[in-house]
């Protein structure tokens, strides 16, 4: 079976991208797959649940835990697995959501995924005391947790 889109390491799709280009350098993203056009196309046309599946064991939470994050019934997800239908685009939108947000932990960590997972999984001070993945649950959340992570990337005080 296909690795999810999601699951695909950084590190490897960077060497991937780097040989692909004739060794030249690229910018390295958490996850450069992420925020591809291709992966907007995948969005728009419906992610298959393995992704929905994919994400949950990458964050370590309950099918109950990150439907509610997405925003789909347990019973919605059941069906469409059962249907072999795929995620709409907005359920699709935000398991893309908690996977960049999740390579982006796990750049931090130097690739530590227990590390990423933990962390955002733990309240953080800079968001007052909220744990990243429950201050992501809209995209301004999601983008101030982006932001955080880069600040702690570059070592400022938060």
């Amino acid at each position: 079976m296909k690795e999810a889109m999601i699951l695909q390491h950084p590190r490897r799709l960077h060497a991937q991208s780097v040989a692909e280009h004739g060794g030249a350098a690229v910018l390295e993203a958490a996850h450069p797959h992420l925020d591809t056009p291709e992966m907007m196309a995948a969005i728009r046309a419906g992610l298959p649940v393995a992704e929905f599946d994919a994400l949950r064991e990458m964050l370590g939470l309950t099918v109950e835990e990150l439907a509610q994050k997405i925003g789909i019934s347990v019973a919605t997800l059941a069906r469409r697995r059962h249907d072999r239908a795929p995620l709409d685009p907005a359920h699709g939108d935000r398991v893309v959501r908690y996977a960049r947000l999740f390579w982006l932990a796990a750049q931090l960590f130097d690739y530590r995924e227990e590390s990423a997972r933990n962390w955002l999984r733990r309240p953080a001070r800079a968001l007052g005391g909220e744990v990243p993945l429950d201050y992501a649950e809209t995209e301004p959340g999601a983008r101030e947790v982006e932001n955080l992570i880069g600040r702690l990337e570059h070592g400022v005080y938060t």
